[in-house]
């Protein structure tokens, strides 16, 4: 296998663009090679098989989905109150939203860890890893709730992320908004006086 960190990491960005725009089946060493604009067979060359490049598809939209440390900072800059929080969650559904390839590349690849083993280890790890650390970083910043309060929210932007990015008439931008205010005000305790 070939060894080029840029290409290989240009393979897997053209790989999730092709999952977004044609779906599992359409992920074929040939559709990365069109999307990377390298010549026939380079993808062959990087990636033992397909399984092999869900996987690091899998991998690689984590990476870029993370937050920059200018964000990672802001978490724990300014008051702990529950309007806090919900910028917070309103900050995470707008970058999330802004690399909507990747989230919709992320949603075939769940589908395909459910016929994929070392797929659906890879996700669940990443996944897992993703929910432990924003309750950490949550209950660290001082901000208001507990870990299930947490996971709850996770839980429901998600599915709030993928109304927005499929189905984005259902629930207008101004309309989620409203929604993630009251998500957050039904689940964290009201702020000390």
């Amino acid at each position: 296998m070939r060894q080029n960190l840029a290409r290989r990491a240009a393979l897997v960005d053209a790989a999730i663009e092709v999952l977004a725009r044609e779906g599992a089946r359409g992920l074929t060493f040939r559709a990365v090679d069109a999307e990377a604009d390298v010549p026939q067979g380079t993808a062959s060359n990087y990636f033992a098989n397909r399984d092999d490049l869900f996987t690091q598809a899998g991998g690689r939209i984590y990476e870029r989905m993370r937050p920059d440390d200018a964000a990672m900072r802001a978490i724990y800059d300014g008051p702990t109150t529950r309007a806090r929080t919900v910028e917070l969650v309103r900050d995470v559904i707008e970058r999330v939203s802004a690399f909507s390839t990747g989230y919709l590349a992320l949603l075939e690849l769940r589908l395909e860890a459910t016929r994929r083993p070392a797929l659906r280890a890879v996700l669940t790890a990443r996944v897992s890893e993703d929910i432990e650390n924003n309750v950490a970083r949550h209950l660290a910043a001082g901000l208001p709730g507990d870990a299930d309060a947490v996971r709850m929210i996770y839980l429901a932007t998600n599915w709030l992320v993928v109304e927005r990015l499929t189905l984005p008439d259902v629930f207008p931008k101004g309309q989620a908004g409203e929604l993630i205010t009251a998500l957050v005000e039904r689940l964290l305790p009201a702020d000390p006086d």
